[in-house]
């Protein structure tokens, strides 16, 4: 058997996890041309890499067909209810850091908490007869974290791509983001509540409990924990 390593196929995220893993001595590489998403593994026998886009990855662990996976925390938890059951934590890497946030128009001057978003909700519902619209395309995260905080009177709309620019194109009156510097949000004129993220995110390393493991794989997943020096 072997031991299947899923990692983004392109960008800034497969660059630095190229960089993780041969700060371990393991060697991570794209073989063919640079559209083929092929790679190969150097520096520890019994292990296949296999390229695919970081919102596959979630998805292709819960489903048992990688056993290991680099993607963003806050894919795996907003793709996968009870995720936990399905995958385990075994490494923060140290980059891809950004936090999921919720980010209203800078007008919005009497906004700056969620107990403000959860009045201006109630009363935007009393005004236009309908619910205040939040554009992410994190439903489930931010879905469970306004539940938690009391906010009502809202209802998510899906955004794929441009969330900041919702707003003012009259499709959103908030939007619930990934943002790492930020810059964009304010180039959009939203400003960020001031409360915790939904969620700060990293690139990690999980490890699929629904995939099979044979007694050589876990061999071969032994030799990586104490390559990667990993506790667990």
């Amino acid at each position: 058997m072997t031991i299947k390593l899923g990692i983004p196929s392109k960008g800034r995220l497969m660059d630095k996890t190229f960089d993780w893993f041969a700060t371990h001595g393991i060697t991570l590489k794209q073989t063919g041309a640079e559209r083929e998403y092929s790679g190969a593994v150097e520096g520890i026998e019994g292990i296949e890499l296999v390229m695919l886009s970081a919102s596959e990855i979630p998805r292709e662990l819960a489903a048992g067909r990688i056993h290991l996976g680099v993607t963003g925390s806050d894919l795996v938890r907003d793709k996968l209810v009870s995720w936990d059951r399905k995958l385990s934590e075994l490494a923060q890497m140290g980059f891809g850091h950004a936090d999921l946030i919720i980010a209203v128009p800078k007008t919005w001057v009497d906004v700056d908490t969620l107990d403000d978003l959860d009045a201006a909700a109630a009363a935007f519902r009393a005004r236009h007869g309908f619910r205040l619209r939040i554009a992410t395309k994190y439903h489930h995260l931010v879905h469970v974290y306004l539940k938690e905080h009391g906010v009502a009177d809202y209802q998510l709309v899906d955004s794929q791509g441009a969330t900041e620019g919702t707003v003012k194109n009259l499709t959103a009156e908030a939007v619930a983001d990934i943002t790492s510097t930020g810059d964009t949000l304010r180039a959009n004129h939203l400003k960020v509540l001031s409360c915790e993220p939904v969620h700060k995110s990293q690139a990690t390393l999980f490890k699929s409990r629904t995939a099979i493991w044979s007694d050589e794989d876990r061999v071969i997943m032994a030799e990586l924990r104490k390559r990667l020096e990993l506790d667990h």
